[in-house]
């Protein structure tokens, strides 16, 4: 990566956005805001502009920017984001490039995630990964031959929806098991497992057998090198790690297990690189 390469990386989220001046690898200033509570979506999207403007200067060569929900790949037009009602159908590349004269590429965060960590973390040692999130959903973005796989809306890698059980994957694998079916928070349940509690740390073996059984069909589906873990689930990677390979370790084609890996993200401000990261893939075609 040329050392100075300037890019400025948007993480926009439900109740903040954030906006990173990346050089090279480096993530040297940060501008946000809270997102604003109206049904006015020019409103937000010149506090987008703003929150950009801030830190934009003329070294900058492009935008990248990570949003919660579908964006139409080839124009830029952010869809129904569930936490910006206001945004139905908003051409934002259009806009943004109009306003900042500089490329402007937008994508959703599972995607962000996964060619974030392809340019800056645990993905640069393959070509072919899915990056998965297992936060407060499950989320996913798939890297082939060294890039970001192209489709039609930023949708796929959408694990977490396939129907799983009585549910979807997302219920088993993502934060949402922990409350929804044991009633209790990861976060709380990761301190009782700290202190060897035998209920706590066999919750967190059930979840790794279901994550473990969701990466089996991501195997199935994607075959790929590698599986890098992200989100906040990962910080108990060691109270579900074992489960979860002995899960993996039955699937069917055993010579597909001999070089596959996992590995836990340890990339911070990765939303924000991730985004800056959607400019470094493009800019490599």
């Amino acid at each position: 990566m040329e050392q100075n390469r300037t890019i400025i990386g948007v993480d926009l989220g439900g109740t903040n956005m954030r906006a990173g001046l990346v050089v090279g690898d480096q993530l040297r200033d940060v501008s946000q805001c809270l997102v604003p509570k109206t049904m006015d979506a020019d409103v937000v999207t010149q506090a987008l502009i703003d929150t950009i403007n801030n830190i934009i200067t003329p070294e900058v060569e492009g935008i990248g920017i990570g949003v919660p929900g579908l964006v139409k790949a080839s124009t830029g037009v952010v869809y129904d984001l569930q936490n910006i009602p206001s945004w139905k159908k908003i051409p934002l590349k259009k806009i943004l490039e109009k306003e900042f004269d500089r490329p402007v590429y937008i994508n959703n965060d599972a995607n962000c995630f996964a060619v974030g960590e392809r340019v800056y973390g645990a993905g640069r040692d393959y070509d072919d990964f899915v990056g998965l999130i297992t936060g407060t959903g499950l989320g996913a973005g798939i890297i082939k031959n060294g890039h970001l796989l192209p489709d039609q809306n930023c949708g796929a890698g959408e694990f977490g929806m396939i129907p799983y059980r009585d549910h979807h994957y997302e219920y088993y694998c993502s934060g949402q098991y922990f409350e929804s079916v044991h009633g209790i928070s990861g976060a709380e349940l990761a301190q009782r497992a700290s202190t060897g509690d035998a209920k706590a740390l066999a919750i967190f073996a059930e979840y790794g057998k279901q994550l473990g059984n969701a990466i089996k069909t991501i195997l199935f589906s994607v075959d790929p090198n590698a599986v890098v873990l992200g989100g906040s689930v990962v910080r108990s990677y060691p109270y579900y790690k074992e489960a979860m390979w002995r899960e993996i370790a039955t699937f069917p084609y055993q010579f597909v297990l001999e070089n596959f890996v996992i590995v836990p993200s340890v990339v911070k401000e990765i939303a924000i690189l991730g985004a800056a990261a959607l400019y470094i893939d493009a800019a490599a075609d």
